[in-house]
């Protein structure tokens, strides 16, 4: 029956780290939008700071993220000093230094940056914020770059949360992505993190590549978990070829379809569970004692940019180019090319090109759309309340809702609307019946998207 579902639901829709999403981002935001916006935020506000290293030195043929392919040290050292500047401007509008609960380096690969860089950058943001003493500080990290005194800065500088990117173990399966990285590799990496204090772990793993099978999943799962991670992200490849041209080296051929994808995603989210794992959201994993497992049970698990997280500051500081902000009155971007990028931050302007302003029923669809990625249900008469809104506000995505609910994927109630377990993977599914934008855009929208299981 699920496997059925599966198939019909064979969707594409987005993963909603931001809502509205990005393809709805406009250039009605500026940069001086983001300078009024910085303003209003005052001193000592609570922010988490985001800096994106645009750069890696080999392309993977899987990736969605904006990157550019170096063989030069010098381009990254140039963008770093254009990053630097970059806070130098966002701290002057600010008006006052705020305060950072969490800090998140991502890519790309921050790998490219050298020990000294990590030095000569935490001084340089430590300088322009106020860094909070439980300050999360989590840096992106690819092991088949990474070196000893690489991981040793990292400690120096306060990091205290690595993500290593694995996507799967198996020799077959990283030919046919191009990201050769044995075993062996990530266990060395993982042994330096400990031996230097760096003990919060995180790894990404993917399903739905060429060549993977449930027992392959399944042996992925086991060799990441004998590694002792705290959290496991399990992403479904999102094959895009139209968005990103590169995935077009992938052998199509050797993708598993709708029902194998399920069969994959379900093996290796039992494995977890079974190794005492708490399933967060539709596709993060956690150790009980883990930030995001507690924020969970305490009811203040959220979603941003980088996934599911225990961060509660209202307010993310995007740094780099194509870096995405979130700020109390909307969402803003930067530039993506990278000589665009640089020339912006070196005239003294914001690299801000699009954003989006929120509007009072934005709000509304993004928070049930939060509550349901992060607790699989949603009050309804809370939300209501919360917003000074009438039920009938939602009347349009209780309707959508119904032929999910018919299938039994969802439960829909008076007052609450809720994911069965079994069904938890279809989370995304229920959370776009709030998505007006998607639903005016149902045509040219769904493209843009990943499938939804």
């Amino acid at each position: 029956m699920l496997i059925e579902l599966a198939q019909k639901y064979d969707l594409n829709v987005p993963r909603y780290t931001s809502y509205p999403t990005a393809p709805h981002f406009n250039e009605s935001v500026t940069d001086d939008t983001y300078a009024d916006w910085l303003a209003g935020l005052g001193a000592g506000a609570p922010v988490s700071l985001y800096f994106h290293i645009p750069f890696c030195d080999t392309l993977c043929w899987f990736c969605g993220c904006y990157t550019k392919i170096v063989n030069r040290y010098e381009p990254v050292a140039d963008y770093l000093e254009t990053l630097l500047a970059e806070v130098d401007l966002v701290a002057e509008k600010l008006g006052g230094p705020a305060e950072a609960k969490h800090i998140h380096w991502g890519g790309g690969s921050p790998t490219l940056l050298t020990p000294e860089d990590w030095r000569r950058a935490f001084d340089h943001i430590g300088a322009r914020f106020a860094i909070a003493s439980n300050a999360e500080i989590a840096v992106e990290l690819d092991p088949r770059d990474t070196t000893e005194d690489y991981v040793r800065a990292l400690a120096g500088a306060g990091v205290n949360r690595v993500s290593i990117g694995v996507q799967d173990f198996n020799a077959e399966v990283q030919t046919a992505i191009n990201r050769i990285q044995p075993f062996e590799v990530t266990e060395r990496v993982v042994g330096w993190l400990r031996r230097h204090g760096i003990n919060s772990i995180n790894m990404d793993l993917l399903y739905g590549l060429p060549h993977q099978t449930e027992a392959r999943v399944i042996d992925m799962v086991d060799r990441a978990v004998s590694l002792g991670p705290a959290r496991i992200a399990l992403f479904g490849y999102a094959h895009v070829p139209w968005m990103k041209k590169h995935q077009r080296l992938i052998d199509e051929n050797a993708l598993p379809g709708a029902a194998e994808r399920w069969r994959q995603a379900e093996a290796a989210a039992a494995r977890l569970v079974g190794h005492g794992f708490i399933r967060v959201g539709f596709d993060h994993f956690a150790r009980p004692g883990d930030s995001l497992a507690v924020a969970l049970a305490e009811g203040r698990l959220h979603r941003n940019f980088q996934g599911y997280t225990a961060d509660t500051a209202d307010t993310l500081i995007g740094f780099g180019a194509s870096a995405i902000g979130s700020l109390p009155e909307g969402y803003v971007q930067n530039t993506s090319p990278l000589k665009d990028y640089q020339r912006r931050i070196q005239e003294g302007r914001l690299a801000t090109v699009r954003g989006r302003a929120l509007k009072p029923e934005d709000r509304l669809q993004r928070d049930a759309i939060e509550r349901i990625l992060c607790d699989m249900k949603l009050d309804v008469n809370q939300l209501c309340t919360q917003h000074g809104v009438d039920k009938s506000a939602l009347a349009p995505a209780m309707a959508a809702l119904a032929p999910l609910a018919e299938d039994g994927i969802c439960e829909l109630g008076a007052d609450k609307i809720e994911i069965g377990e079994p069904y938890r993977p279809f989370a995304r599914l229920v959370a776009a019946a709030f998505d007006t934008y998607l639903t005016k855009n149902s045509n040219n929208g769904g493209a843009r998207h990943s499938r939804a299981v």
